[in-house]
């Protein structure tokens, strides 16, 4: 079979040959994988800033957006059968017995670091045209979603952030009010950094939510993102004609800011304009580039008077990934332009090349593999 992987140690990116792999284990299931989505994170393995291959192994097959199809299942395998639809989990638990995120099924806390991560570090990811997977990792799809299910993996990511910010905000009376025979209007404000795939996505798990939601871009208006935005209720604010100071102007108290950009300079400089009570994710991991300045003293300042809270959030578990498809479903009823539009074009895996080094371009591309 075919498959895209990455040979760090020549950085040489290839589309290999692997002998297809087979059922071993009675909870084993064999996909035949449809669809990879590429990413920063596959575009950064492909520039050879990270990216580790299997133990033993000179190569890593990289793609962890994906959707597959079930071929052939396991003589004990109970969650999913022949036929269906299945997107798989990425993040895998590590092996140590005291670690009680990975023992409980939460590897995304994972306490040690050493879990691993399909297409990412240390396991092969799914850009190949077959891939085995234990059945506890999977997670089913309806045929309504099958254009769009590769969405799922990134939705995840907002899923899980919002999931934590729903439990921190028990801390305080934070409810909208309820006014008998009044039309329910917007009391959350959130601020969305970036329109890329995630922060896009992240704006519609927010808009949702009822959050009134702005999303805040370098690229000026008219532009294919913002079109987006507007088919599902957000607002669109160019770094080109407005200032944070601006945009925090124009929102009023900030409840929540959503980061998708990896923009660390950016980000800082938000969190100075951080509502009372407000929460701040960060999603984005950046790359190493010259240190930025930060005013600690007002940031200190702002978080102890005005109960900020600041937490970084990586995806993703089962109930996330179960969140995901669930609102993707939803979104693609609300919206199905708006949904369809993040999908900027399908290609071939000879593709892989310009779309994994070439100019960024479009808001989600996707490779097909069968």
């Amino acid at each position: 079979m075919k498959a895209i992987a990455v040979t760090p140690k020549t950085k040489q990116i290839n589309i290999i040959n692997q002998a297809e792999p087979s059922i071993s284990s009675p909870t084993e299931v064999k996909l035949r994988m449809i669809e990879a989505g590429v990413c920063g994170t596959d575009r950064e393995i492909c520039a050879f800033e990270y990216g580790t291959p299997p133990v033993g192994m000179e190569q890593l097959v990289i793609g962890h957006e994906s959707l597959g199809e079930v071929v052939a299942v396991g003589a004990k395998v109970t969650r999913v059968k022949v036929g269906d639809l299945v997107v798989p989990m990425v993040r895998r638990p590590c092996h140590h017995d005291n670690c009680i995120a990975c023992r409980s099924s939460r590897q995304d806390f994972c306490f040690t670091g050493d879990f691993t991560e399909r297409g990412i570090k240390e396991q092969n990811g799914f850009m190949a045209q077959f891939v085995v997977d234990d059945e506890r990792f999977m997670n089913l799809v309806p045929g309504a979603l099958r254009d769009v299910a590769v969405l799922v993996e990134p939705l995840t990511i907002a899923e899980k952030g919002l999931a934590q910010v729903w439990n921190i905000q028990q801390r305080l009376p934070w409810g909208c009010p309820i006014v008998p025979d009044k039309a329910q209007a917007h009391c959350h404000k959130a601020v969305v950094l970036g329109a890329g795939p995630v922060g896009l996505l992240g704006a519609m798990a927010l808009v949702n939510a009822d959050f009134d939601t702005y999303v805040y871009a370098r690229e000026p208006v008219p532009n294919p993102k913002a079109s987006v935005l507007e088919l599902i209720g957000a607002k669109y604010f160019s770094a080109e004609t407005h200032s944070l100071e601006a945009l925090a102007a124009e929102v009023g108290n900030i409840d929540l800011v959503y980061e998708a950009t990896g923009a660390s300079r950016l980000a800082f400089d938000m969190i100075q304009h951080l509502g009372t009570n407000g929460i701040f994710i960060f999603t984005g991991v950046p790359g190493r580039k010259a240190p930025v300045q930060v005013d600690t003293d007002l940031m200190m300042r702002n978080l102890v008077l005005k109960n900020q809270v600041v937490f970084g959030t990586v995806n993703a578990d089962r109930e996330t990934f179960e969140a995901s498809v669930r609102d993707l479903a939803i979104f693609k009823n609300a919206w199905p332009q708006a949904v369809q539009s993040l999908i900027t074009g399908r290609f071939a895996m000879d593709a892989h090349r310009e779309l994994l080094v070439g100019k960024s371009s479009g808001i989600k591309n996707v490779i097909r593999l069968n």
